[in-house]
């Protein structure tokens, strides 16, 4: 048959020879594609991929083929070679087969592609009517649009049709509905569970089980960075709950981040090497991370990000050596929940490059600092609360804070490399009113002093000055008395404080008058009445006496028994201070004879001769001195005043 022009075609169209050539395309089965009765005169090229065609099916339905042939040099043109076409091969022989007249099946998995085919080909309405680019606008706006599935299932096919999605304006209409279409479903969920919580009976299949809703936060987590900043954006922006904002992101941080998200345990953790940091990959994760922080919802100290999340983040950002706004925001979301945090939420490795140490301490400072900082701008703005108070709720979240800084302290201790202005920055961090009881500080020292047995004198008596004796338990107190690692000064205050506290106990176990009637009548009363139960039958008629109440004779042999206990402890710490006295007694000795003039010896004398006074005072144990006096108690305070006076803290 032979090549003709478009304007032989016209011409031609009422030649016998010409109808049967469109009758025998009109007319063929649709499976017999590309024809075979008639000889090809048009190859058009896409990529890699060549088809036999022929012009007039192509060109009487797209408008740049017709347009491609019209302008050719050559008026045989036999070759095309359309290699721009969006979708590549695939693409163009779907809609070679529309113009052909076979049928095309258009579903969620082509129509992104066809439509950009449609576009690029110029297959419009203005060649043909009905033409593809309608048929595929027509399945889009019946079956794509309303569905959040389809939605998605498109705009991820759009990814490698970009730009050309993007001139025919398809990624922005699918945002668009999906973000209509999720704040949609989560307003009836809303209702439905109002409607189910008053007792109705309403309930769809789709939204039976919780978390349901968000589904298709799952089926984003495949998207591209770019477009799913944008999705998630457009979601944000009509009000989708931050509970299923933050879902949806620790999916596509699971998803896009896998061997480096979550990361606790730093040797199960997947790691960026120094010969990493420039390679794309690591720029892409960067990126990813640096774009996740950025969607998270607002900082807040309710935030619904868990701690575990926030964490693995602010790892990653650091293996990855994100920016500094990147990681300042994960420290300051951290610091504003760090009351939720464990000890493994904050063991941050250092980073690649930088010091030889295990952990970095200095990220957990600013982390502290924030914490406290926040408590401090509540304060100003009205709503703080009174430290002295245990039920305070600020006082609790303090002493969580102080409880989780002391196990951090104890884990980093261990590591022989941290110098000591780090760990004593760290451990003065908090308030004095921070620590209700000193116990875990302690532990943190010890281990510290114990794996640096060379630090100097100077840094040793700092470290042990964020110790509070006073809130030593006893068990503490005994172990830190003996404990030969702490300076001289620290075992003297420990002592110090444990007679005090003796001599308190004794004086509230031996007092007499008012105090005394107290402990004989109401303690025992009230003993009784615990021991038998409520009830008016324990009391005697008449009376105000309980009828369980301990005789005097008992009261006296308990007493004494009381009084003993407490002489037996007083002489265990009076053979304690001798053995502490005869160290002092030894290390006297070597410093005369390297420094006769020392003054801080004759400190330590002078301090361990009050103390041994203190010691040898016969304790108010005898039942006879129970009638202690008014005088005998003010004499007891001005007595520890004068000796506070003169402690050596």
């Amino acid at each position: 048959m032979g090549v003709a022009t478009v304007t032989e075609m016209k011409q031609s169209v009422s030649v016998s020879g010409k109808k049967m050539f469109r009758t025998s395309l009109n007319n063929r089965h649709a499976n017999e594609w590309p024809p075979t009765d008639v000889s090809s005169d048009l190859t058009v090229e896409v990529g890699t991929s060549s088809f036999a065609l022929h012009k007039f099916p192509l060109v009487s339905r797209s408008g740049k083929i017709r347009r491609l042939v019209a302008e050719a040099k050559d008026a045989k043109l036999a070759r095309l070679t359309l290699h721009a076409t969006p979708g590549g091969a695939p693409a163009f022989e779907l809609a070679a087969k529309f113009c052909y007249g076979v049928h095309v099946d258009i579903t969620v998995a082509n129509v992104a592609m066809l439509r950009c085919a449609a576009r690029y080909l110029q297959m419009t309405d203005d060649f043909s009517d009905k033409n593809l680019e309608l048929r595929a606008e027509a399945f889009l706006r019946d079956a794509v649009l309303p569905s959040i599935a389809s939605s998605v299932a498109v705009l991820r096919t759009c990814e490698a049709l970009l730009p050309a999605a993007e001139d025919v304006n398809l990624v922005a209409r699918l945002i668009a509905a999906i973000a209509n279409n999720v704040c949609k479903e989560q307003l009836a969920s809303g209702l439905l569970s109002r409607l189910d919580h008053t007792g109705a009976q309403l309930k769809p299949a789709a939204l039976d089980s919780p978390g349901e809703g968000d589904w298709w936060g799952k089926s984003v987590a495949g998207l591209g960075l770019d477009l799913f900043q944008r999705l998630l954006s457009a979601v944000k922006s009509k009000g989708l709950r931050q509970e299923t904002v933050t879902r949806i992101l620790i999916n596509y941080a699971h998803n896009s981040l896998y061997g480096l998200m979550p990361c606790r345990d730093a040797d199960k953790c997947g790691g960026v090497t120094d010969t990493d940091t420039d390679t794309d990959a690591v720029k892409k994760q960067r990126a990813v991370v640096e774009t996740i922080v950025g969607l998270l919802p607002a900082q807040s100290k309710k935030s619904p990000v868990p701690m575990a999340f926030l964490s693995g983040l602010l790892r990653t950002a650091m293996a990855l050596s994100a920016s500094n706004i990147c990681k300042a925001d994960l420290e300051k979301r951290i610091g504003m929940q760090l009351e939720q945090a464990i000890l493994e939420d904050i063991l941050i490795a250092t980073g690649s490059g930088e010091a030889s140490t295990l952990y970095d301490t200095d990220v957990v400072a600013r982390i502290f600092s924030v914490f406290l900082n926040l408590d401090e701008d509540k304060e100003e703005d009205g709503g703080g609360f009174d430290y002295d108070s245990p039920r305070s709720p600020k006082q609790s979240c303090i002493v969580k804070a102080s409880k989780l800084l002391d196990s951090y302290l104890a884990e980093i201790a261990l590591d022989s490399n941290l110098v000591p202005a780090k760990f004593i920055s760290l451990a003065e961090i908090l308030p004095d009113h921070a620590r209700l009881v000193t116990d875990g500080i302690y532990r943190a020292v010890d281990i510290f002093l114990k794996v640096h047995p060379n630090i100097k004198e100077a840094e040793r008596y700092r470290m042990c000055k964020a110790i509070d004796c006073q809130r030593l338990t006893p068990d503490a107190c005994s172990h830190a008395a003996q404990n030969e690692r702490l300076p001289v000064q620290m075992a003297v205050q420990v002592l110090y404080f444990e007679q005090i506290r003796l001599r308190s106990a004794i004086q509230s176990g031996g007092g007499g008058g008012h105090d005394g009637a107290l402990f004989f009548g109401g303690g025992a009363v009230s003993s009784a009445s615990t021991v038998q139960g409520g009830g008016g039958n324990n009391m005697r008629s008449g009376s105000g006496v309980g009828s369980g109440a301990m005789s005097p004779r008992d009261n006296y042999a308990s007493v004494r028994r009381e009084n003993r206990e407490l002489k037996l402890e007083v002489s265990r710490m009076r053979m304690r201070l001798t053995d502490l006295e005869k160290d002092h007694v030894s290390m006297k000795r070597e410093l005369v004879r390297v420094n006769p003039a020392n003054r801080l010896l004759r400190s330590f004398a002078r301090s361990f001769g009050r103390l041994n006074t203190l010691f040898r005072m016969r304790p108010a144990a005898e039942p006879g001195l129970q009638q202690l006096g008014a005088k005998a108690t003010a004499d007891a305070k001005v007595l520890f005043q004068r000796r506070r006076r003169h402690s050596i803290s």
